[in-house]
C-alpha cells in the first residue's frame, strides 16, 4: 500500500475524486452513476480500446440521465441496488477515451491504497455557481453515492471513511447544508468523522466563515471535523476557534514555488523572496524556525538570488519552511486549545496580523470579527 510505498508509518487520508468535478469540469460529465471523464491527452481514434484495470477506467460511459435529478428522493436509504460491473474491471472505451468514476470505484481503490482516512465520492458544485436547482441535486445525490460508498467499503475496521457535508452556502434553517447534516445523523453509527466540502471556492468570507459555523454547530463534537481545501493561516486560526479540527490544502507549497515564505507578523503573513528588497537582506527567512533553509543558514539574499537563477534547491527550501511554519502554527492551536488558552492565542494571532490604521498597520477585516465572536472569542477583550 500506499505507506509502504512513501515509507511513512503515520496517518495518510486521501480524496475521492470528487474534487475534479470541479477542477476538471469541462470534462466531465455528471450523473446519478457517477462522473465521467474524458482524457485530455487521448487523441481522438476511429476505434475502441480495451481499458485494463491498471487504467481506473471501470464501467461503460454511455450513461443515460439521471431520472431522479427531478424528485427529492428518501435519505434515509439507500440506492437501489443496481447490477453494475465490478470496481476495477475492464471495459470498453469510445474513441475520446472516457473513463467513470462511481463511488464504488473511489472506495475500491482507497482501499487498495491503504490510506487511513479515506474520503466518500461526493457530487461538489462550485460555492459561486448560480443555479439552486443543481445545488439541491447534488445534495440529494451526496447522500445517495453514501450509502453506495458505505456499502463498497471492504475495511472499516482499519479505515475511517468519512461523509463530506455539501449543499452550497444555503446555511437557512432547513436548507440544503441542513438536509445533508440530517442525511448524515442518521448514518452516524457508520461514520468514524465527517468532512466539510464546497467552500473555499471564491466565496466571500462571510459566507464562508458561516458555513464552516453552521456545519461545525451541527456535527457531534465526539468526532473529528475535517474542512476541506482550506490552508491560510488565518484561516485555520479562525476555523479552529469555529471548531474544525483538520485541514488540507496546496497553498504552503504552492505559494513556495513562487518563492514566497510564510511567516509571522502583519498581514498577510508572508514573504516575497524574489523582491528586490530581499536582494541584500542577510538574515534567514524567521529567526527561530529550524527548517532547513532557516536552520541550514540560507539567507534571504541567497534564497533570492537562487530564486532568481531558477535554482530548484531553493523551491525546496522554501517549500520545507512553509511545511514547518504550517506545522509549527498547528502545535501552537493544538497546545493552545489543551492548555485552555486557544482564545488568547486567537487574539495574538490576529492582533500580530492587524495591528490597526492608527498603528501604521490594518484593521481587523469584519469577518473576522464576527467569526471570532460567534466562536466566544471578541476581540475587543
Amino acid at each position: 500500500g500506499l505507506h509502504e510505498f512513501m515509507g511513512w508509518d503515520r496517518n495518510i487520508l486521501t480524496d475521492s475524486g470528487g474534487f475534479q468535478m470541479v477542477s476538471l469540469l469541462k470534462l466531465a460529465e455528471i450523473t446519478e452513476e457517477g462522473v465521467t471523464f474524458e482524457n485530455p491527452f487521448q487523441d481522438s481514434d476511429d476505434g475502441k480500446q480495451e481499458i485494463s484495470k491498471e487504467t481506473g477506467a471501470v464501467d461503460s460511459v454511455t450513461v443515460s440521465g439521471d431520472e431522479n435529478d427531478d424528485k427529492e428522493p428518501d435519505t434515509t436509504t439507500s440506492a437501489a441496488n443496481r447490477k453494475r460491473p465490478s470496481p476495477g474491471s475492464p471495459s470498453e472505451v469510445s474513441k475520446s477515451q472516457r473513463m467513470l468514476l462511481r463511488p464504488e470505484d473511489s472506495i475500491y481503490h482507497q482501499n487498495n491504497i491503504g490510506s487511513d482516512i479515506i474520503m466518500a465520492l461526493d457530487d461538489v458544485v462550485s460555492s459561486v455557481a448560480d443555479d439552486d436547482t443543481r445545488f439541491k441535486i447534488a445534495t440529494y445525490r451526496t447522500l445517495r453515492w453514501l450509502d453506495r460508498c458505505f456499502a463498497a467499503h471492504r475495511r472499516p475496521h482499519d479505515q475511517n471513511l468519512f461523509p463530506i457535508v455539501q449543499g452550497g452556502l444555503d446555511t437557512s434553517p432547513g436548507g440544503l447544508r441542513d438536509i445533508c447534516l440530517a442525511g448524515f445523523r442518521l448514518r452516524d453509527d457508520k461514520a468514524p468523522g465527517y468532512a466539510i466540502g464546497g467552500l473555499a471556492g471564491g466565496e466571500s468570507k462571510d459566507d464562508f466563515w458561516r458555513v464552516v459555523h453552521h456545519c461545525c454547530n451541527a456535527l457531534p463534537d465526539t468526532k473529528p471535523r475535517y474542512l476541506m481545501g482550506v490552508g491560510y493561516p488565518l484561516d485555520l486560526v479562525v476555523c479552529t476557534a469555529l471548531g474544525v479540527d483538520m485541514y488540507d490544502c496546496v497553498y504552503p507549497t504552492r505559494t513556495a514555488r513562487f518563492g514566497v515564505a510564510l511567516v509571522d507578523g502583519e498581514a498577510p503573513g508572508t514573504l516575497r523572496l524574489k523582491g528586490h528588497g530581499c536582494s541584500d537582506d542577510y538574515r534567514v527567512i524567521m529567526e527561530g524556525c529550524k527548517c532547513m533553509a532557516c536552520g541550514g543558514g540560507y539567507t534571504r539574499a541567497r534564497l533570492h538570488a537562487m530564486l532568481k537563477n531558477d535554482n530548484p534547491l531553493a523551491g525546496s527550501l522554501v517549500t520545507h519552511h512553509n511545511l514547518a511554519y504550517m506545522m509549527s502554527l498547528n502545535r501552537k492551536m493544538r497546545d493552545a486549545i489543551k492548555n485552555d488558552v486557544y482564545g488568547d492565542f486567537a487574539r495574538s494571532f490576529v492582533r500580530d496580523q492587524y495591528r490597526g490604521k492608527e498603528n501604521g498597520g490594518q484593521d481587523v477585516p469584519s469577518w473576522v470579527k464576527d467569526a471570532l465572536h460567534a466562536a466566544g472569542i471578541p476581540l475587543d477583550k
